[in-house]
C-alpha cells in the first residue's frame, strides 16, 4: 500500500526515525497547522484545498510506521487523486504556515518505535505528553554545554556502547535497562555491565523572594516516596517545581507552575545552579531559580491542579527562618536547601543587581 504523507511525516528527520524513503510530490492545497503534530494526538493539520500547493513524499509504509499512526489515530484520506496520511481531514480555514521543528516529533515517534510490542496503544497514546516531556529533555541534554571543562576529558559519543536495550517497566514514568561497557581512565575499555535509569525528563524549581519584606514562600504537599520510605513526615516544605512540558522552554515552565502551584505572579527569574540530582540511576535534570515576587499577606493558600490530584498548601517565612530550618536539617528536600543556600551567600549582591548598582 501507497501513501502520501503530509506535514510533519514527510520531514527527513521523521522518514529515518521510521526506516523509510520516498518520491517527493507536490500537490494541491495548504496546510492549517498550529504546530504540535506529532506532539499530541489531537494535533494533526487539515488541508484547505482550495489555494496552494504543498509537498508530499510518497511512500510505502512499514509496521514501525503502523504502530506509530494507531498510537497518534493517524487515518488515511482521500486528496488530490491520493491516499494521504498526516492530516485530520480537510478545512475551509485560511492557511496558516507553522514552522516546526522536527526534533520533538522525531523523539516521539523514535519512543514510540522503541517501545516494548507488549506495551498496548493505549498506554501509549497516554505517555504521549511524558514521552514529550522526555523528547524536550534529551534534546536540551543534547544541545548542552559539557560540564568539567578543563578537568574531565571529552570522549566523545557519549564515550559508551549500549549492547542490549529493554524497557522492564512502562507507566507514568519508563524504566530502561542497558547492557553497556564505556571507555576507562586508562584508555581501554570495561566489560560489559548492566545499568537501569529511571526515565523522568527535565523539571524546573523556583523559590520566590521578596526582597522589600525578604521573605520567601516555600509549599508543602504529600510525597509518595518518603513515605514509602517511612519517613514520618511525608508532607514536604519545597519550592514551586515541575516538569518541563514537550516544546516548552525551562522558563515558561516555571512561570506556569508558579500560578499552578501558588496563583503567584512572579516579575523576575533569577538563574540559580542545574544539576543531576541523582545521577547514579535519574535521568531527571533540574533547572533552578530565584524568582522575584510581591509576597504580601495574603499570598498563601491552597492550589493545585485537580486534574493532577495536586493539594499544595503555601507557606510564608522570613528568609531568616527558612535559613535556620536549612541549618537545623528541617528542611528534608534537597533544591529547597540548596536554593536557599544559594540565596543567603549572594543575597546582598542580587539586591544590588536588583536595584541597577
Amino acid at each position: 500500500m501507497t501513501l502520501t504523507f503530509l506535514g510533519i511525516l514527510a520531514h527527513p528527520k521523521m522518514m529515518e526515525v521510521f526506516g523509510l524513503s520516498g518520491d517527493p510530490v507536490t500537490m494541491a492545497g495548504r496546510l492549517v497547522d498550529r504546530g504540535q503534530a506529532g506532539i499530541d494526538a489531537d494535533g494533526w493539520p487539515h488541508v484547505n484545498a482550495a489555494t496552494g500547493r504543498m509537498p508530499g513524499m510518497e511512500v510505502t509504509p512499514n509496521d514501525a510506521f503502523w504502530r506509530y499512526a494507531r498510537v497518534m489515530g493517524l487515518q488515511v484520506h482521500d486528496h488530490d487523486g491520493r491516499q494521504v496520511i498526516g492530516i485530520a481531514g480537510t478545512t475551509a480555514d485560511d492557511p496558516s504556515e507553522v514552522p516546526q521543528d522536527p526534533q520533538l516529533p522525531a523523539g516521539i515517534a523514535q519512543q514510540i518505535i522503541d517501545a516494548p510490542p507488549t506495551v498496548d496503544i493505549h498506554t501509549l497514546r497516554w505517555r504521549l505528553p511524558m514521552m514529550a516531556i522526555w523528547a524536550g529533555s534529551r534534546n536540551r541534554g543534547m544541545a548542552s554545554e559539557p560540564s568539567g571543562q578543563g578537568v574531565v576529558p571529552l570522549r566523545g559519543d557519549g564515550g559508551f556502547t549500549t549492547l542490549e536495550r529493554h524497557q522492564p517497566f512502562t507507566g507514568f514514568f519508563v524504566a530502561e535497562r542497558r547492557r553497556i561497557t564505556h571507555r576507562r581512565h586508562d584508555g581501554g575499555e570495561t566489560g560489559p555491565m548492566t545499568r537501569e535509569a529511571f526515565l523522568m525528563g527535565d523539571a524546573v524549581v523556583m523559590l520566590p523572594w521578596d526582597p522589600v519584606r525578604d521573605r520567601v514562600l516555600v509549599i508543602e504537599q504529600f510525597r509518595f516516596a518518603p513515605a514509602l520510605r517511612g519517613d514520618p513526615q511525608p508532607w514536604l516544605l519545597e519550592p514551586i517545581a515541575g516538569r518541563v512540558d514537550g516544546g516548552e522552554t525551562v522558563e515558561a515552565a516555571i512561570l506556569r507552575e508558579a500560578q499552578e502551584e501558588a496563583a503567584l505572579e512572579v516579575t523576575r527569574l533569577i538563574p540559580a545552579f542545574s544539576y543531576y540530582p541523582s545521577p547514579g540511576a535519574v535521568c531527571e535534570y533540574l533547572y533552578q531559580y530565584v524568582g522575584i515576587a510581591d509576597l504580601h499577606d495574603d499570598v498563601t493558600g491552597v492550589h493545585g491542579l485537580e486534574t493532577e490530584s495536586e493539594d499544595i498548601r503555601g507557606h510564608l517565612m522570613p528568609r531568616g527562618q527558612l535559613s535556620a530550618m536549612v541549618d537545623q536539617g528541617q528542611i528534608s528536600n534537597g533544591p529547597l536547601t540548596t536554593l536557599s543556600l544559594w540565596l543567603d551567600a549572594r543575597v546582598e549582591r542580587i539586591r544590588r543587581e536588583l536595584q541597577g548598582g
